[in-house]
């Protein structure tokens, strides 16, 4: 994006650079983007470049988890009915689907349900509750919600249901009344590896059901779902997430399950090349998402589920229309929302807050996170209700969305989520004296040297990590590139710089910036959204750039594009 900072060279590579190339096989490149990072020659870096299941962490420690397998194992073995109820997010949805399909293949009878937006409100509301009871289940597990359902889950408890709670939410001090509560940010859970979202920690109570009986069940069947998930949801990419994803990924492109292989051919993606964290976010993750903004996430469970080809393709097409329908209404919003920060100078405070009657609330949380993206600033978009609304909250990477919101909670009716993605619930009268306060919480934060509520600088992610090596060829850089997947929270993808490039050509194409730049006569195309306004001032110019190295899926063969940044010319 454009920016008045002064674009960073990060220099040539170092010899102890070149030194890692050489030991780790590696382009110059991606050997120097690894040693900026700190990587050296050892255990540590090989177990980075190529994680395996095997590394994952020993699950024992985990709080309940032995005890809720024992009884899922129960009920299994009895025949009693469970019911399975997962929000209405991609991390929801894909948790409850491994559940259902690990319950099912050892023989339980399950009833899966999901949380709707129709209901007001995320998890075992109390709309949801009375669909659970008419399920008449003797064994309730909940995914991705239910750590702050006391008043619903005492409700199951007077019921005479047991209940499990799975959840990666922030824990509330008052304890839950269930028979197990997985979540590793318990006090009392000894699980080192915190990151887990709610579907990796499925998938492990669901391996451990597996041990329980005795059974054979091959649980990697399942870590497609994990990757997507998790993924979407936001979690860090790192430790037990970048084995359990990696693995996913590689499942994923196998299109072995049904349902995903007609929703990757309706996105365009190519599996013989493989799937990225980058490809889940932005092509599977919103539609999937996509039938709870607009209708019912019941779609994409049962897509997920699904094991004849014809009917998966059948719900694929449905999705897709949906998924249509979704990115016309979320570009009408996102226009509006960009009139509403100029008009009223939002861009200049250090956080946004927009709200408006008729604004969608199933697609807030995009607009929110397009704004953020674009402002790099924190940002809650509300879709408006008569006297009171429901929003988004998104930020950019680094900031602590829910401490900030917890400065603003005298303003709210209600919130939820996590330091990386958040939702609110607010009075219309009651959205301007939001917007104060919650400017002032990441103005306090900046004053506090970033402590709660931190938002990284403007330019956040617009400086080049490395410079492409005029020694390496662009093709092999992107092949190195892929070692280090996947990419995402708490493992982001290195943005390199190419320096005085020559352009060959440079377009406005809808909005958008598109060139071909002749580093040392190899040819790069580039990509650079909302930046067609800069094409007529770098005709005929060399140029540095900064962006995402990439394979071009439009040209194919070897050829790259670079994800444009930032872009300036240079003479």
């Amino acid at each position: 994006m454009p920016s008045s900072e002064p674009l960073r060279d990060p220099g040539e590579a170092t010899e102890a650079a070149l030194g890692l190339s050489r030991s780790l096989g590696l382009s110059i490149t991606v050997a120097d983007a690894l040693h900026r990072a700190g990587f050296t020659a050892d255990e540590r870096t090989a177990r980075f470049l190529d994680p395996r299941l095997a590394q994952l962490t020993p699950p024992d420690s985990m709080a309940d988890r032995a005890l809720s397998a024992d009884r899922l194992a129960r009920a299994i073995r009895e025949k009693e009915r469970i019911c399975v109820f997962g929000d209405y997010d991609c991390d929801g949805i894909t948790a409850a689907a491994i559940l259902t399909g690990v319950i099912r293949a050892l023989g339980g009878e399950v009833v899966p349900l999901l949380a709707t937006r129709q209901e007001g409100s995320y998890g075992l509301s109390d709309r949801a509750l009375l669909r659970v009871l008419d399920a008449r289940p003797s064994l309730l597990v909940t995914c991705d919600c239910g750590s702050s359902d006391h008043p619903r889950l005492d409700r199951v408890r007077a019921a005479g249901i047991d209940a499990v709670v799975i959840d990666h939410h922030l824990v509330p001090p008052e304890p839950l009344p269930v028979l197990g509560f997985l979540n590793p940010h318990r006090p009392d859970c000894a699980f080192p590896y915190k990151g887990l979202a709610s579907c990796g920690l499925a998938l492990s109570l669901g391996a451990a059901v597996r041990k329980a009986l005795g059974a054979q069940l091959d649980m990697r069947a399942f870590l497609d779902l994990v990757a997507i998930g998790t993924v979407a949801d936001v979690a860090p990419l790192d430790g037990d997430n970048r084995v359990l994803v990696r693995a996913g990924l590689a499942t994923l492109a196998s299109g072995a399950r049904p349902g995903l292989r007609a929703l990757g051919q309706n996105a365009k993606l190519d599996p013989e090349r493989g799937v990225t964290a980058e490809e889940i976010a932005f092509k599977i993750a919103p539609r999937l998402n996509a039938t709870g903004r607009l209708a019912s996430p019941d779609l994409s469970l049962a897509l997920l589920l699904e094991r004849d080809p014809a009917e998966a393709t059948r719900l694929a097409a449905q999705i897709e229309e949906l998924s249509t329908r979704r990115r016309a209404i979320q570009e009408e919003m996102v226009q509006s929302a960009l009139a509403e920060i100029e008009d009223a100078d939002y861009g200049s405070a250090p956080a946004i807050v927009l709200a408006r009657q008729g604004w969608h609330p199933g697609v807030v949380g995009i607009v929110a996170g397009r704004i953020a993206e674009r402002f790099r600033k924190p940002t809650i978009v509300v879709g408006l209700e008569g006297a009171t609304g429901r929003g988004s909250v998104r930020g950019p990477s680094g900031s602590r969305l829910h401490d900030a919101l917890t400065r603003c909670r005298s303003e709210l009716v209600g919130f939820g989520g996590h330091q990386a993605a958040a939702g609110v619930e607010v009075r219309a009268d009651r959205v301007s004296a939001l917007r104060d306060l919650w400017c002032e919480a990441f103005t306090a934060a900046a004053t506090e040297g970033g402590a709660s509520g931190s938002t990284p600088s403007a330019d956040h992610g617009a400086q080049a990590d490395v410079r492409l090596d005029d020694r390496d060829d662009p093709a092999a850089v992107v092949s190195d590139l892929d070692r280090l997947e996947p990419c995402g929270e708490k493992n982001r993808a290195p943005l390199l710089l190419v320096r005085g490039a020559p352009l060959s050509s440079a377009r406005d194409l809808k909005g958008h910036l598109k060139i071909e730049i002749r580093p040392r006569g190899r040819s790069i195309a580039g990509f650079g959204f909302d930046l067609g306004a800069m094409a007529g001032s770098l005709i005929g110019r060399k140029v540095d750039v900064v962006g995402r190295l990439r394979r071009d899926t439009w040209r194919g063969g070897d050829a790259v594009e670079l994800k444009i940044e930032r872009i300036s010319a240079v003479d």
